[in-house]
């Protein structure tokens, strides 16, 4: 089952000096085990948009149809909790949500929260803490005594325990270094491949580059654009009309006098197998 989103607009604090429009009239449809990223700039409505697909924001008009529940401006709150099962939000910091005693506890709470019997929970905690890295002896430690890699990994440990079918991450990698980043992506990845859906707001041209099948492009509330991330970023001259970066690889080749590349390379290996090529021809 697909999601779709049919002339979704949202506004903030309506009828008040306040009021603005957060989204305007957006339309699209994402299929299911599929990698998107939501790309834009600040205030373009990314993270709007994604607190629209678990309902923690309910559309001022329009329709969202997604993990078999859908979404109008007259849903109530009593009905969400089983599709906040189903489709999960990760914040830009999830450490900041910790508050259980131990880290085995504060990865057991998402299970339990959503019918796991306490030993279910914790077997599948221990699972998950091994799955995003993390050593087994810190398991009845406070979360509050690790450090920031380490209580972010607990915190999306506690989201991928009870394994939601959409998993929706709002730039859940915000200033990790290049090295845990890439294990925090490659997690997602796997995730992804495992049967799920992801779907990633990201200001990082690489990260789409490297991980999404699809791309969301975001300009004033608007979805101004929704495409692959090769037909994205070979428009570089529609990518600079509306300000937004091209992956590193891309940037590199365009510096690259007398090169010619079949396709316009997105990743480092898009860019070394093009070099090859020029070097062998």
């Amino acid at each position: 089952m697909s999601i779709k989103f049919k002339q979704v607009s949202y506004i903030y604090a309506p009828d008040s000096p306040l009021e603005k429009k957060g989204l305007d009239n957006v339309n699209f449809e994402l299929q299911n085990g599929t990698f998107t990223a939501i790309i834009g700039h600040t205030g373009s409505g990314k993270s709007t948009l994604m607190q629209h697909f678990n309902a923690l924001l309910k559309p001022s008009s329009g329709q969202i149809e997604i993990a078999g529940t859908t979404i109008t401006p007259e849903t109530s709150n009593k009905n969400l909790k089983q599709l906040r099962r189903h489709v999960s939000l990760v914040f830009q910091f999830p450490e900041a949500q910790l508050f259980e005693s131990t880290v085995l506890d504060d990865i057991a709470y998402g299970p339990k929260n959503f019918g796991y019997s306490e030993k279910e929970a914790k077997q599948v905690a221990q699972v998950w803490l091994k799955k995003v890295g993390l050593p087994d002896d810190i398991a009845d430690k406070s979360p509050f005594d690790l450090s920031g890699g380490q209580m972010r990994r607990v915190a999306i440990a506690g989201v991928l325990a009870y394994e939601p079918e959409i998993l929706c991450l709002d730039e859940p990698a915000a200033g990790l270094d290049p090295q845990a980043r890439k294990q925090m992506m490659n997690l997602f990845v796997d995730y992804q491949k495992a049967g799920h859906t992801v779907i990633l707001v990201t200001h990082n041209m690489d990260d789409v580059a490297n991980y999404a099948d699809d791309v969301l492009v975001m300009e004033h509330g608007q979805m101004i654009k929704h495409d692959k991330p090769q037909v994205i970023f070979d428009d570089r001259s529609w990518l600079k009309q509306h300000y937004l970066d091209e992956p590193q690889a891309s940037l590199f080749a365009s510096k690259l006098a007398g090169f010619k590349f079949a396709k316009q390379p997105l990743t480092a290996k898009d860019l070394v197998r093009g070099i090859k090529e020029n070097i062998k021809g």
